[in-house]
């Protein structure tokens, strides 16, 4: 089971933690553009932790970059120990990366994709055969491991996915929009499989646009927008923070006050992060 660490002198040490992360991006008019600014957060062993915000907050591109497929400007994401930056192939050996329309080999059944990214992953055949049988017995694939990944439903090469992502049991998951465009059944087969991870000890980071189901997953969230994170904490801090119980009235508060920060919103005791 992932477990946090800790370091020479006994201090503890998160799965995942992002200290002071920028991200610029050049333009063709003037000065370039901060996608993401100077964004800090962890995500402890055994929890979900939502990362929420409205389009063009700079979600995906935070994800991205913890995944090791973009560099930073500035900062520092370590997972499991490794600086992204430093050693980005080292690290994602550590993450499982999921997203909405994540590509499929169009030529390959479900089971050759896994047994592929079983072999990329440096699993031994034997091994990487009984972890490939285990996942599509677990996620109910049977029905079409078969099949080209170019004739499943979405829903079908969601759970490709997922098995794709856990095929070598990382200890962290990142997952950009997985529920996005599924059917009832199928998002409640991932939402299911999100909870079972945290309970196997994994550190889960979670970006998605249905507050309901961050409302109802997440231990802990942070609220960005225009890049800053301006809010953290579990659901009845942000409460506080914002005044109202739902996590869509609170998401709108905080947002809406972050936009105009004249606008008193946190009750005496709330806290929000500058």
């Amino acid at each position: 089971m992932p477990a946090d660490r800790c370091d020479a002198g006994g201090v503890f040490v998160p799965l995942l933690e992002v200290q002071e992360l920028i991200k610029e991006f050049p333009t063709p008019t003037g000065p370039a553009k901060r996608a993401v600014n100077q964004v800090s957060f962890h995500v402890n062993a055994g929890e979900i932790y939502g990362l929420l915000g409205p389009n063009g907050a700079g979600k995906t591109t935070t994800l991205r970059i913890i995944s090791g497929l973009m560099r930073p400007t500035a900062g520092r994401a370590i997972v499991n120990g490794v600086d992204v930056t430093i050693d980005p192939s080292s690290v994602r050996g550590f993450i499982g990366f999921l997203t909405a329309n994540t590509g499929l080999y169009q030529r390959l059944t479900a089971r050759e994709v896994l047994v592929y990214f079983a072999e990329l992953n440096g699993l031994e055949r034997g091994l990487a055969a009984r972890r490939v049988n285990q996942l599509i017995d677990w996620l109910g694939m049977a029905d079409f491991a078969e099949l080209r990944c170019g004739a499943l439903s979405t829903g079908q090469k969601q759970r490709t996915n997922i098995a794709r992502a856990l095929i070598a049991d990382p200890p962290v998951l990142v997952m950009d929009e997985p529920t996005l465009g599924l059917d009832v059944l199928t998002n409640r087969l991932i939402l299911d499989f999100i909870r079972h991870e945290r309970e196997l000890g994994k550190a889960v980071l979670l970006s998605t646009h249905h507050l309901d189901e961050a409302e109802a997953l997440c231990d802990r969230i942070g609220l960005l927008h225009e890049g800053r994170l301006i809010a953290e904490g579990d659901l009845e801090t942000l409460r506080q923070m914002a005044g109202c119980g739902r996590l869509t009235d609170v998401f709108l508060r905080l947002v809406g006050q972050a936009m105009s920060p004249a606008l008193p919103v946190s009750p005496p005791g709330g806290e929000v992060v500058a």
